[in-house]
């Protein structure tokens, strides 16, 4: 940060000192186009000076065409002729003033290398380019044995993304990427190293989703009282698998654990009628077990309580994934 001084002694209103500094802070490109000048607090921590004098010296830089003050953002150095003249004028720039400097820095770093400017344009676009190609086709992949997990994928990412999503199986994988070369492969990070090594070779984006971390319902568990019976259902028998081994590691054998996929009749029966609390992993396993009490609810001396869990796919990856393919 440039350090301005002001001389209390001096002749020369401080406002008008400061206001020179400035001036020769953004001509000798010390503040470069772009660049967001201190807020008046802290440049009134600095030099002493009251904030109203600053913001006084901000409007009088303003009204002169050194910078230009975007609304909820700050104050920012105009770029001048050759620079660009009114490029941050627009709306996409003033939304996103620190994007764009990213922008100015990247390409600084491309010129500096030897590229040319035509050569760093046709970098940015076959860049943006491939992406947009990408995003206009999202794989879900999982492996059949565990096929479930797509399906979750797949709802919870066409809910979330608002664009169709087609679910492959793994073992299926090789044959559609012979057909395509413009896809994004999105999977579980349970599966990420078989896609990837399916996916190298083809020189596919693939991009690992994490889950969601089932703390609130981890929680519930951990508080039961002994010998309680818990069933969990769920389109994914990967997540069945692996809650049984998560709950044994928390309780031992202080509980009874039953799971199920909601299309197992027998099997949901059962949890249905013995469990006192059932965990839902999905929509579909919800409905199913809501359906199963209904059925036997006049056996029912007490119905179980239904807890539907959170997503499957973690908030913070649905976000990354909105990014990646150019939907935020």
């Amino acid at each position: 940060m440039i350090q301005f001084r002001i001389q209390p002694d001096s002749e020369i209103p401080a406002s008008t000192q400061l206001f020179n500094q400035i001036r020769f802070a953004i001509a000798s490109g010390q503040y470069s186009p772009a660049y967001k000048l201190p807020s008046t607090r802290a440049l009134a921590m600095q030099t002493g000076l009251h904030r109203n004098t600053i913001s006084k010296v901000y409007r009088q830089l303003e009204e002169e065409g050194f910078v230009e003050s975007l609304a909820g953002s700050g104050i920012y150095v105009r770029a001048q002729g050759h620079e660009g003249g009114s490029r941050l004028q627009s709306p996409i720039l003033k939304q996103y003033p620190e994007a764009y400097k990213v922008v100015q820095q990247t390409l600084d770093e491309l010129l500096g290398q030897g590229c040319s400017l035509n050569q760093a344009r046709e970098l940015f676009l076959a860049e943006v380019d491939w992406r947009l190609r990408c995003s206009a086709r999202v794989l879900v992949v999982a492996p059949s044995q565990d096929i479930g997990a797509g399906e979750l994928m797949v709802d919870e990412l066409e809910e979330a993304l608002e664009i169709p999503v087609q679910l492959v199986a793994m073992e299926e994988l090789l044959a559609v990427l012979d057909q395509t070369t413009s896809a994004t492969l999105v999977t579980s990070r349970y599966f990420i190293g078989e896609v990837e090594a399916i996916a190298a070779p083809k020189a596919v984006r693939v991009i690992p989703l994490d889950i969601h971390d089932y703390a609130k319902e981890l929680n519930v568990v951990k508080n039961l009282p002994k010998a309680s019976c818990i069933g969990i259902v769920s389109l994914s028998p990967g997540i069945l698998r692996a809650t049984e081994v998560i709950l044994h590691g928390l309780r031992g054998d202080e509980l009874l654990v039953m799971t199920s996929q909601p299309k197992d009749g027998y099997k949901l029966q059962a949890i249905v009628k013995r469990s006192e609390i059932i965990f839902c992993t999905d929509q579909a396993s919800y409905s199913a077990v809501q359906a199963g009490v209904q059925i036997v609810l006049d056996d029912l001396i007490r119905p179980p309580k239904l807890i539907r869990c959170e997503n499957y796919i973690g908030s913070q990856s649905i976000n990354l994934l909105k990014r990646e393919l150019g939907l935020i």
